[in-house]
């Protein structure tokens, strides 16, 4: 047997059948709109309508421009070294325009007319 909105607010709400015909007509003056003694005068209405449209300043961040330096890793700049010397040096292509683009990682160079890339990563301790 299905329970009755009444019913249900009766047994929710611990209350009688008289305060829940009054909670009951309350809902349905709210659902459609009309004034209840709970709603705002028309003061405070003045005051809430002056307080949510405050004054809004945009929200200013300072972000740091400059660029996070990285902490110089030896070993790697110093490979990338030996390798731009071994292409230069003791390569058996005929390599040309050996050039470290980037000291900790990058060495590109060309061979006839293809132009090569080598980029050495070094990999994270396994945890």
């Amino acid at each position: 047997m299905a329970e009755t909105q009444k019913e249900k607010i009766m047994r929710v709400l611990q209350v009688d059948s008289r305060q829940a015909d009054e909670i009951l007509a309350y809902d349905k003056a709210v659902e459609r709109g009309e004034k209840t003694p709970y709603d705002l005068t028309a003061e405070q209405e003045k005051e809430v309508r002056k307080y949510r449209q405050a004054e809004r300043k945009p929200t200013l961040y300072k972000w740091d421009t400059k660029k996070r330096e990285r902490k110089p890793n030896a070993t790697k700049e110093g490979i990338v070294a030996e390798i731009a010397t071994f292409l230069k040096e003791n390569s058996d292509f005929d390599t040309k325009d050996v050039e470290i683009t980037n000291k900790n990682r990058e060495i590109t160079f060309q061979i006839s007319d293809d132009t090569f890339t080598v980029t050495l990563v070094q990999k994270r301790k396994p945890k």
